[in-house]
């Protein structure tokens, strides 16, 4: 329990210093571009504790699921005269009052010090900051797993060698008097045996001994390994067996009936013993890009991963384990695998430090969605007001000015609202139906 328990904290201690990181991320430019920051805050709701230096507030608030920083003078006002009076209509006091609080943010004598002056650019590169940070840390966290720790992968040695032959639908998975030798234990191969060569040709990994034995059934191959320092040659004849079909993340492929979709191939029964190695520095920019690739995708299809999630939480279905998750779930994981005790040590720290990896990518990637409050709506909005101000210097028009983005507060807040009950509900799914790993 306790190390339950400790797996959660890294969780929650690492999403802390992610949020602190992405927002010191938006803080470093702003001041270096001049813009009056009043307050640097970790998380959301009542204040726990705070203290100043300077123009600025530091501090740390009770839900700590985000953070934000200050800036002065986020909402230009309207025809550069302050803030607007007031106006009839719900959603016209939201646009005033977002205006109101945007222009009590700055100080007399410093107008010059506000964040929609800016130039286009200094404002994309602000907003920009945050997501950028949390791309650097998942580079940094992937780097340590992959060429620090190393992954676990399958050698060229042999972990197990079957007795029999059994097709891949058969019911039962326990050698019967009367089923035929498997190949490789019928031309005597062991576990701890490392296969040098097939035909005569180098073997260097595991794949090239698959993509060999599935290419070449009812045909001899003649094999070379090592066995305790001594080389073996033996010959065997893989069958032509049927087998599941597997995609690259090794799950079984359906087919469009919905059953698994098998195929014929050779077979000789044995499997590669897991190794864990170190990888090159050259796979750590791939393998982020193949984590933000994923997390690209879950988004594009979030509405319907969404009603697959609520059909889990409140019907039979199973949760898929590659669908969203919220930190609960993101915690309950990080428990379960640190209160694992027959994994290593230095295993359990290794995948704690990739899920930390994973969660900074998804956070780069969905601040990066072109809807406000999220850092890439206000990326949209200074893109925009560039595009616009170049049509107008184009013919010969008098500058437009600042885009009026207050008037999208009450989009914003439909935003949050949105985001609020997905959360909810991936909070729910992960209490009643958590996505485990074992």
């Amino acid at each position: 329990m306790l190390l339950y328990i400790v797996g959660i904290l890294v969780v929650v201690v690492g999403l802390i210093v992610s949020i602190a990181l992405h927002e010191l991320g938006h803080f470093v430019p702003a001041k270096l571009f001049g813009v009056r920051v009043g307050q640097f805050m970790i998380g959301f709701g009542r204040t726990i504790f705070s203290w100043r230096r300077g123009e600025t507030e530091y501090g740390f608030k009770w839900i700590p699921l985000g953070g934000y920083i200050s800036m002065a003078g986020m909402y230009p006002p309207v025809a550069g005269h302050g803030a607007r009076t007031a106006s009839t209509g719900f959603f016209d006091t939201l646009v005033q009052d977002a205006r109101s609080a945007s222009a009590d943010t700055i100080v007399e004598g410093e107008e010059h010090r506000t964040f929609y002056q800016l130039p286009v650019g200094k404002r994309i590169v602000i907003m920009l900051g945050g997501p950028f940070m949390n791309l650097l840390i998942a580079i940094v966290l992937y780097a340590v797993v992959l060429v620090g720790f190393g992954v676990a992968q399958p050698s060229t040695t042999l972990g197990s060698v079957n007795e029999c032959v059994l097709p891949a639908t058969s019911e039962r998975q326990e050698c019967e008097p009367g089923d035929p030798l498997a190949p490789g234990a019928e031309a005597g191969l062991q576990p701890g045996d490392r296969i040098v060569a097939i035909n005569g040709a180098p073997i260097s990994s595991w794949d090239a001994v698959l993509e060999t034995v599935r290419a070449s059934a009812e045909q001899p191959l003649a094999f070379t390994v090592d066995r305790e320092g001594r080389t073996v040659q033996t010959t065997l004849t893989p069958l032509l067996s049927e087998r599941y079909v597997i995609d690259d993340r090794g799950r079984i492929v359906d087919g469009p009936d919905g059953e698994a979709l098998t195929q014929q191939v050779g077979f000789v029964g044995i499997a590669a013993a897991f190794e864990t190695a170190q990888q090159p520095v050259t796979t750590v920019l791939p393998a982020v890009g193949d984590n933000v690739s994923a997390v690209v995708g879950i988004i594009i299809n979030l509405p319907q991963r969404l009603i697959d999630v609520a059909n889990a939480a409140f019907g039979p279905d199973e949760r898929d384990p590659d669908g969203p998750i919220s930190v609960v779930g993101v915690g309950r994981i990080a428990g379960e695998i640190a209160s694992i005790d027959t994994i290593p040590v230095v295993e359990r720290i290794s995948f704690l430090t990739g899920l930390l990896a994973s969660l900074n990518v998804a956070l780069f990637v969905f601040n990066l969605i072109p809807l406000l409050p999220l850092d890439g709506g206000h990326v949209a909005g200074a893109l925009f007001e560039g595009l616009r101000r170049w049509f107008a210097k184009l013919r010969g028009k008098p500058d437009p000015g600042p885009i009026d983005t207050a008037k999208l507060v009450p989009l914003t807040l439909a935003v949050v609202l949105v985001l609020g009950l997905m959360s909810a509900l991936l909070i729910y799914a992960d209490i009643v139906k958590p996505i485990s790993l074992f």
